[in-house]
């Protein structure tokens, strides 16, 4: 007791015994705490080792460490129970304590945090190389499908006449029920009248034979019933269709032999008609019989349309000529001819581009580029075929009229017969016009555009629907 008083008095502080020794003891208590405390922090390795980049993430906050030697200067006992030279001595550790005493509350709880997450990580990097089996999966699939149906689904369809005629059945339904029952009903009552006779007009140029070809028709079938066959709609029909089949017989025409070698096809049409596909159908039917077939790129102005001519003429086996984007057609058609005679090509189909007939511009190309051929190859072009869409009615007949005027025109290639309710159409060009209609398309596949007959196509467009089950 003397020593402490002793202690204290030379430190020239004024403090009682009664205060000093419990002071003394606390102080005591503090130190021996804070020493077990660091060695418990210290014991972890692996908590020390992961967080040094806590430490060198707070660099500047190193320096408080002025506040330790704060209360060992106040206590005068601290010395026997925790000699403070082993305490301050370690300064470089105490730097290290510092930082993980301030956090002590948070670090516990959010380094673990980190701990538990590396290694989640690996799994994480494990799981990856799972998702390109899912990208493989899709790219197995798409490969060996496509190709595959297109053949299959194409070769099916040219098969047997008897084939043919239930998909011309099939596709001019529409306009046979619209002929037939729009009949059927106008007669029903079994009165014959000018009324009547007007609707009979009516009901056939809703089916576009047009207007004067069903005036024509309605003067024949008229003056052919008698006063009591009004109720007889059996008779009817089978007037009509008889006048129908006389119509379309006049324009029935098998295209020319291949006697010339090469024989040149020469196709022309509006945008959007089916041109491209029925050079290609038309080659398809050359290339099965065994003839060596050439298509010419001559639409030289539409790169798309010349990629899909080289589809076709790729599919059905046939050589494929093609000229410069931008070149002219007409020289495009020069060395067609030119390479037809030099490979011993049975047959030439020249598609030119597609032209609205009312462009006399467009329309005096195609006479240039026809010129041409007919001075390389005597007799060429041996048949000049116009394409129209059956769905435009109407104004098929006006394509055929000014093509006809301007390049000769020797034959129809009718196309999209199936679905139509204007299959009447065909019936307009052969009366008004007398072209010769050389193939009828009624679908997408090889098969469907075959050589017309005037026969064939007035059944399938009377027959009824059983019937054309069967």
């Amino acid at each position: 007791m003397k020593e402490a008083t002793e202690l204290l008095s030379g430190l020239g502080t004024h403090i009682d015994l009664e205060i000093a020794i419990p002071v003394a003891i606390a102080v005591a208590v503090l130190a021996a705490v804070y020493f077990l405390f660091r060695k418990k922090e210290v014991a972890p390795e692996t908590v020390a080792q992961q967080q040094p980049e806590a430490v060198s993430a707070e660099p500047e906050e190193v320096e408080p460490p002025p506040e330790p030697p704060a209360p060992e200067a106040a206590p005068g006992q601290v010395v026997e129970t925790a000699p403070e030279p082993q305490f301050t001595a370690p300064e470089p550790v105490a730097v290290e304590e510092y930082i993980v005493t301030p956090p002590a509350d948070s670090v516990p709880v959010a380094e673990p945090i980190e701990v538990s997450e590396e290694p989640i990580s690996p799994e994480e990097t494990e799981a990856e190389p799972e998702e390109p089996k899912a990208e493989e999966e899709p790219e197995e699939t798409k490969v060996p499908e496509e190709p595959e149906e297109e053949v299959v689904a194409e070769e099916k369809e040219d098969d047997t006449e008897g084939d043919f005629f239930s998909r011309l059945s099939f596709g001019l339904s529409k306009t046979r029920r619209g002929i037939l029952q729009n009949l059927e009903h106008v007669f029903s009552s079994g009165k014959i009248d000018d009324a009547a006779w007007d609707e009979f007009e009516e009901v056939l140029i809703m089916s576009d034979m047009g207007v004067a070809t069903t005036a024509k028709l309605r003067e024949k079938v008229s003056s052919a019933v008698g006063v009591g066959d009004g109720g007889d709609m059996e008779k009817i029909k089978s007037l009509l269709e008889k006048e129908i089949l006389d119509i379309l017989r006049g324009v029935e025409s098998p295209v020319v032999e291949l006697s010339a070698k090469p024989t040149v096809f020469m196709v022309a049409g509006v945008n959007g008609v089916g041109k491209t596909t029925s050079i290609g159908k038309i080659a398809n039917r050359f290339t099965r019989e065994e003839k060596k077939v050439m298509v010419a790129a001559a639409d030289t102005f539409r790169a798309a349309a010349v990629e899909q001519l080289g589809v076709w003429a790729e599919r059905v086996g046939s050589d494929f000529l093609r000229g410069q984007t931008g070149a002219d057609p007409s020289a495009v058609a020069y060395d067609a001819v030119k390479a037809s005679v030099s490979r011993g090509i049975d047959l030439l189909i020249i598609d030119t581009a597609g032209r609205v007939h009312t462009k006399t511009g467009l329309m005096d190309e195609l006479k240039k580029l026809r010129r041409v051929v007919a001075r390389e190859l005597e007799g060429a072009p041996h048949e000049t075929l116009l394409v129209v869409d059956a769905t435009t009615g109407q104004n098929a007949v006006e394509q055929a009229r000014v093509f006809g005027e301007a390049i000769g025109v020797t034959g129809i290639v009718l196309t999209k017969l199936d679905g139509t309710a204007k299959g009447g159409i065909i019936v307009a060009i052969a009366e008004q016009l007398g072209l010769p209609v050389k193939y009828i398309g009624v679908g997408e596949g090889l098969g469907d555009l075959r050589e017309f007959d005037a026969e064939q196509f007035t059944r399938a467009l009377f027959t009824s629907d059983k019937e054309a089950l069967h």
